[in-house]
């Protein structure tokens, strides 16, 4: 897999992964599916924020899954936190690629001066807890029954990793 810069060429297959997610699963915490128009904003938002957006691609160019990070919250207390997502390809699941994503954001984040990357997981989506752990994040908290979807109540569960662990921040 070929990690890179997402392309707006690669916005239909990017929106194909998160509509799948939100008919699907747990992963995002929402029924509404978005609209092309709605996911070319987010990505051109993200671009012009200077925030990465990145994808997986095979030796076809096939994108297989994407990944970003952008401001966990609004206040300028958080400017050096961000808060990431990763979506696979569910037939491209459990061959690496969360894992060459997730690892690929993160030298991203460490370069621009991110201190802490955090990741909001639904608590019963064992496998990518388990990947966030394999990659040095720690559960920093587990809110019970926080969201709902498929008439049934979610726990989220936060994973949290310091990159960068140096002095006190730059005022």
């Amino acid at each position: 897999m070929l990690v890179r810069d997402a392309e707006p060429k690669d916005i239909p297959v990017i929106l194909a992964l998160y509509n799948r997610a939100v008919r699907e699963t747990t992963a995002a915490w929402t029924t509404q599916e978005e609209t092309l128009d709605a996911r070319l904003t987010w990505y051109e938002g993200r671009m012009k924020q200077g925030l990465p957006v990145i994808v997986a691609a095979d030796e076809e160019d096939q994108v297989a899954g994407f990944a970003s990070y952008g401001p966990f919250r609004a206040k300028e207390g958080y400017r050096y936190t961000a808060e990431h997502t990763v979506y696979v390809d569910p037939a491209r699941q459990r061959q690496g690629i969360g894992r060459t994503l997730m690892t690929r954001l993160i030298e991203i984040a460490e370069a621009n001066g991110i201190h802490v990357l955090v990741g909001g997981v639904d608590g019963d989506n064992g496998a990518s807890i388990a990947l966030h752990q394999s990659l040095g994040f720690e559960v920093s908290g587990r809110l019970p029954q926080t969201g709902t979807k498929f008439e049934r109540w979610l726990d989220l569960v936060f994973l949290t990793k310091v990159l960068n662990v140096s002095g006190s921040p730059a005022e």
